[in-house]
Parts: C-alpha cells; sequence; structure tokens
C-alpha cells in the first residue's frame, strides 16, 4: 500500500508536469501570440480562440498537482522540509488552479488598446486578481523547489531530485528574475525584454521539477517506508 501510495503521487505529478507545458502547442499551432513577446497566461485570454483549451490544461495541472502535494501530506513520511516542500506544493497547484478560472480579458502585451485599457485600470477585476494568483502561484512553485530539494539532501530521499534541485532551483530563481524585470520594464513603458521568453522558460523549469520529483518519488528511497522500518528490512538483518 505505501509504495503505490507513492505511485499516485507520482502518476499525479507527471500529469501536472505535462498539463502545466501544454503552452508547447503554440509551436504547431497558430495562436497569433509572439511567443518570445507574450504573456502565457494571454494564450488563455478569453479573447483568444484557443483559450479555452489552455484554460482547461492549466485547470488540469493545477489540480494535479494539488492533489499529489495533499496524498503525499496525507500518505508520506513527515519531515519538517517536506512538511514546508508539499505545502508549498499545495499553494502553488491552488494558485494555478485559480488561475485557469481568471483569465485576462484581452492580450495586452500583443493589443494596444487591451494595453492602454489596462493601464487606465478599465479593464475586468480578473485582470488584477490574475497577477495575484499568478504571483502566488510563482511564490509556492519556488518554495517548494526549495524547501523539498533540502529534503532529499537531507534525508536521503528521491536521488534523482537530489541531484538535480539546486540547479533548477537556481536556474528558476534567475528565470524568475528576468520575467519580473521584464514586467517591470513593461509596464513602465520600455518594451517587453522578451518577456514571453523568460516565462516560458519559468514554467518550463518548474514542470521540469515536478517531473524529476515525480521520478524520484516512484523510483526509490520513498519517505513512506519509516527509516526504522527500512533497516528492520535490510538484508541481512535477523528477524
Amino acid at each position: 500500500m505505501p509504495r503505490t501510495r507513492s505511485r499516485l503521487t507520482a502518476a499525479l505529478l507527471l500529469l501536472s508536469a505535462l498539463a502545466y507545458t501544454a503552452w508547447v502547442l503554440e509551436v504547431v499551432i497558430g495562436t497569433g501570440l509572439d511567443p518570445v513577446q507574450a504573456y502565457v497566461s494571454e494564450l488563455a485570454a478569453e479573447d483568444q480562440p484557443l483559450g479555452g483549451l489552455f484554460r482547461a490544461t492549466d485547470l488540469a495541472a493545477g489540480l494535479a498537482v494539488l492533489a499529489a502535494a495533499l496524498v503525499a501530506l496525507v500518505t508520506l513520511e513527515r519531515r519538517p522540509w517536506s512538511v514546508t516542500g508539499w505545502s508549498a506544493l499545495a499553494l502553488f497547484g491552488a494558485a494555478t488552479a485559480a488561475d485557469s478560472r481568471l483569465p485576462l480579458s484581452c492580450a495586452p502585451t500583443q493589443d494596444v488598446e487591451c494595453a492602454a485599457r489596462e493601464t487606465a485600470g478599465l479593464v475586468p477585476a480578473t485582470h488584477t486578481a490574475h497577477a495575484v494568483s499568478s504571483s502566488l502561484a510563482m511564490v509556492g512553485a519556488l518554495g517548494a523547489l526549495a524547501a523539498l530539494t533540502l529534503a532529499a539532501r537531507r534525508y536521503g530521499w528521491w536521488p534523482p531530485f537530489a541531484r538535480l534541485g539546486p540547479w533548477l532551483l537556481a536556474a528558476e530563481l534567475l528565470a524568475t528574475a528576468w520575467s519580473l524585470g521584464a514586467i517591470a520594464a513593461f509596464e513602465a513603458g520600455r518594451g517587453t525584454w522578451s518577456l514571453g521568453a523568460g516565462q516560458r522558460l519559468q514554467v518550463l523549469l518548474v514542470a521540469a521539477g515536478l517531473a524529476v520529483l515525480a521520478g524520484g518519488v516512484a523510483r526509490g528511497a520513498a519517505p513512506d517506508l519509516p527509516r526504522t522500518a527500512a533497516r528492520d528490512l535490510a538484508p541481512g538483518r535477523p528477524g
């Protein structure tokens, strides 16, 4: 049963990683948006022809990762850093799901009129709510990467994630700094600074982190088997 729960957590994490990278469909499907300049969220804007599809995949990603975090919190071994990490991942999932229900009404980086209305405060309140939920999602993702990396390295769990977690976290911090700088530049009327590329790198790294974590949880050093029990089951140990 414990192993089954680990596999359920891993499957949900992998599902969320796949759904969270649905934006790569823009490579083969014409969206009319510039992937180097446009917010990722603009793919799901209400005035976009494929907005419904991307809102659905965002909702699926958020609910899957929220479920994975809750299953982990309830069934896997709890240590301070793992509880912090899974809780942060739950925040990421909940905020991502909320994000999908609070879409932009238009695409400000591509539509001059939309940008002007946004600057003048004439867009729906969902624009502000979307900014809040997106910020919470990224805080949750960064917190989860940091805390679960510490848990993996400190407790000897999830070897692939323990090895790659620090690199993913460092890259995610750099991508986040790029995105925040680009957003500030855009809001100040100084261009987009390749905002879309920065954001796409952000979400790609989060998805990669989820996938690597899924692999680690599924493969071994599973925290659902207490270390005392693990010692008792070790080969050659008297029964």
